[in-house]
């Protein structure tokens, strides 16, 4: 790694200190020299930026770096383990947003990236949407038939890839210098937290990842109500570009646009709520960026339309059951299911007292009963829940992260949508659905699938694993006879030398 990764970070550091992103940290718990240190470096701090609020600092600082600050900035949004609850929200609020790039260049890159098929897209407009990493066209596609279809076409910017492997080096640079000179930081694995990064952007910056990424969610959501999203146009899609249909509709944010169509803007709250805790409970996979500028609303339908997949959530079946049981049983106020569940998935250690658990559950979820629909929020009760496990030792999770700050957009939407959205009785029938299935007798049948699954997995292992200890067991008996051997010599040795010994003694008395 040269110098000029850490040229980059000393660069960078300016430019943070330069906009005041470093009067986010707290300073309480500083020693003292780190305290003197960040005194030091406000100092180049511009006055201006004192009377600007936390996010915009952060906003302004990250964008200035680039694509991928922004970015680093975003990751660590979902890990306030790390951060801190506070800073994790700031930076959960930065926007991905900046001008676009020369539309001239737009003819080129569609020829180096798709070929001879780059002449079947037609009157390509100039920008509707630009990012720090890419960029969104309309266009009309021509097919082989001869017929036409009006696409959406996303291109990555010119050079965005070395931008980040450059910004990459100096993230690691960086990271490693803090391991090494502060051994304390190790257990927040800075170095592991920049390669999380890396692999991310590795996805985001081949739009073959995102590509696929829709295609699986249409599949999972063609059926669903109220829930659209594009098709692919795998022809016309490659590393650096991204075709797909074009899906029209009235920007969510738009209130008044929405009302003048008739759209019921109760019904879509409620549909955008739904198709959120269907996705993610029902499919382990949910769109992890549904702020209002990724949605639009069918005026023909009454039913959410969603863009941009480039963040997409995953969890497992473990964490589908858990998130389902656990708003069911706030929704039912059985505490003693939430918390037993806790504790049956391993999430919190079998040494903690599953009645005190219970009992900081209830203290949650008590003060949501008697209250107005519009004052209870799903995201903060799920947000206090993995904020009081901390205290029964239950390690943080950054797909449960990514879930809960994801729900804090899609409460944010429905309630902009409704302002007296009752989040939980919308909620429930599709909480209370799963649940019944999942006790129900195709429930248990996945799950004994699931176990059985497991089961023929371990026995087709096991002659690799009788071989493997077979071998080691032969290398463990070579090795003992070894050291026997070796022994044996050493005893034969010493035996000898004391014999001699014994002659000599003898022969000095005589």
């Amino acid at each position: 790694m040269g110098p000029g990764a850490y040229w980059r970070l000393l660069r960078a550091g300016y430019v943070l200190a330069r906009e005041g992103a470093f009067s986010l940290v707290a300073t309480d718990e500083l020693p003292g020299g780190a305290k003197f240190a960040l005194r030091v470096i406000r100092l180049v701090e511009r006055r201006s930026v004192r009377k600007t609020g936390r996010v915009e600092r952060l906003n302004r600082a990250l964008n200035r770096l680039g694509p991928t600050y922004v970015k680093f900035g975003q990751t660590l949004a979902t890990r306030p383990d790390i951060v801190g609850a506070d800073v994790a929200d700031d930076l959960s609020a930065l926007q991905d947003d900046m001008g676009p790039f020369d539309n001239s260049l737009v003819p080129d890159l569609l020829k180096k990236a798709l070929g001879s098929r780059a002449g079947d897209l037609l009157e390509v407009s100039e920008p509707i949407a630009a990012a720090s990493i890419a960029q969104v066209h309309k266009a009309t596609l021509k097919k082989d038939d001869g017929s036409e279809e009006i696409v959406a076409v996303k291109l990555l910017r010119p050079g965005i890839e070395k931008r980040f492997r450059l910004d990459l080096e100096s993230f690691f640079a960086g990271a490693r210098l803090v391991e090494k000179l502060a051994p304390q930081t190790r257990r927040l694995r800075p170095v592991a937290l920049v390669g999380v990064l890396e692999r991310s952007s590795r996805l985001e910056l081949d739009l073959r990842f995102e590509a696929a990424s829709i295609s699986e969610f249409f599949e999972n959501t063609k059926d669903d109500p109220g829930f659209e999203v594009p098709v692919v146009k795998w022809e016309h899609t490659a590393q650096r570009v991204l075709t797909t249909s074009w899906v029209g509709g009235i920007p969510i944010r738009e209130l008044k646009a929405l009302d003048e169509a008739k759209v019921d803007r109760k019904q879509l709250a409620a549909h955008l709520m739904q198709s959120f805790l269907r996705h993610a409970v029902r499919d382990g996979l949910f769109h992890a960026d549904m702020h209002p500028g990724n949605l639009f609303a069918n005026p023909k339908t009454g039913g959410v339309v969603a863009v941009d997949f480039g963040i997409m959530g995953r969890i497992g079946k473990t964490e589908q059951r858990f998130l389902a049981e656990i708003l069911y049983g706030f929704i039912t106020r059985n505490y003693s299911r939430v918390a037993k569940l806790h504790f049956d998935i391993g999430y919190v250690p079998a040494d903690q007292s599953v009645e005190e658990f219970a009992l900081a559950l209830r203290m949650i979820g008590e003060p949501m009963h008697g209250r107005k629909a519009s004052e209870i929020s799903m995201a903060n009760v799920l947000g206090q829940l993995l904020a009081v496990t901390e205290i029964f030792q239950m390690k943080a999770r950054p797909e449960l992260i990514l879930l809960q700050k994801n729900m804090v957009l899609v409460e944010g939407v429905g309630r902009m949508l409704d302002p007296e959205l009752d989040i939980w009785s919308v909620s429930e029938p599709i909480v209370s659905t799963w649940v019944k299935r999942q006790a129900g007798p195709e429930g248990k049948f996945e799950q004994v699938k699931e176990q059985l699954d497991v089961l023929v997995k371990t026995v087709s292992e096991l002659p690799g694993l009788v071989h493997r200890a077979k071998s080691l067991l032969e290398f463990h008996e070579v090795e003992m006879k070894r050291h026997q051997n070796k022994n044996g010599a050493l005893l034969k040795w010493i035996v000898a030398g004391l014999t001699v010994l014994l002659a000599i003694v003898v022969w000095r008395v005589w």
